[in-house]
């Protein structure tokens, strides 16, 4: 049987994820489910712990 894990964090994907901590309307736990990872991910990224260098995405995702 397939493991189901999150999808990969990538440099996009924090970035993203940067953007959408940076305007602060949703919650750790909201956002990890919108991209449909887990939410310590969220946390590694917010507190520098994954991708420090990335820099928050300029808008939301693309269409």
């Amino acid at each position: 049987m397939a493991k189901r894990g999150s999808p990969p964090l990538t440099r996009e994907l924090a970035a993203h994820i940067k953007f959408l901590l940076k305007r602060g309307d949703l919650l750790q736990q909201q956002i990890a489910a919108l991209l449909g990872i887990n939410q310590g991910r969220i946390s590694d990224v917010k507190h520098g712990k994954r991708h420090p260098d990335v820099p928050p995405a300029k808008g939301p995702f693309p269409a």
